[in-house]
């Protein structure tokens, strides 16, 4: 098993690897592991394959949730391995301090996650607790260096912002009517150039904020 060999076997549920790393003992992954594999969406293509599968079409709640639990347990069964998920808690995996630890994903100007492919618009649907030390690709550089850091001016609210996220501001800007963002997504994220460029669909970003505003 390569992390190749993991990458073509998500593909098929439009899923990526977004970083892996050799966890110690304080990382707080599971028992065993050898590889600590994150795993986000990948971009064209996600949201409508999800849209089609019977989590979203039986009507039930968290249907995204209870995809990710289906897809990535059954592959951690067959890899022998174990799932672990940002949801379902307290307690809480530490997937920020994960997704750092992959050389992949680094501290933003506005202090959210920056990763080398979503740009502000990543999210880690799981990861895979693997027993073999898999081979792992070369750190990369973090892609806010030498940006014109448009995200630090994109929030209207000022909610978001270099002093870090006032959750509070945000909520009310969003019930007087922040439309653009409720229907396009945050536009603090969409300011990034590697969000641009990621392919996300508008339809993702509105289902999200709405969990986060209702």
């Amino acid at each position: 098993m390569t992390l190749a060999d993991l990458s073509a076997r998500l593909a098929t549920h439009r899923l990526a690897v977004f970083g892996a790393f050799h966890p110690g003992p304080e990382d707080g992954a599971p028992p065993g592991t050898g590889t600590l594999v994150l795993i986000g969406p990948a971009e064209p293509g996600y949201w409508a394959h999800l849209t089609a599968q019977p989590e979203w079409q039986d009507g039930a709640p968290d249907p995204v949730d209870r995809w990710s639990r289906r897809v990535i347990g059954r592959l951690a069964c067959d890899l022998g391995g174990k799932a672990v998920f940002p949801f379902g808690g307290p307690p809480y995996a530490p997937f920020q301090r994960w997704a750092k630890a992959t050389g992949r994903a680094w501290e933003s100007p506005v202090r959210l996650l920056v990763h080398d492919v979503a740009g502000l618009m990543v999210s880690y649907r799981g990861a895979l607790a693997l027993k073999p030390r898999l081979d792992l690709s070369t750190p990369g550089s973090r892609p806010c260096d030498g940006c014109a850091a448009p995200c630090l001016t994109a929030c209207p609210a000022w909610a978001l912002t270099g002093a870090g996220y006032d959750v509070p501001a945000c909520h009310a800007f969003l019930d007087a009517g922040g439309q653009d963002c409720l229907s396009g997504g945050c536009l603090v994220r969409r300011a990034c150039p590697l969000s641009e460029s990621y392919g996300r669909v508008a339809e993702h970003s509105a289902y999200h904020m709405r969990q986060f505003h209702r």
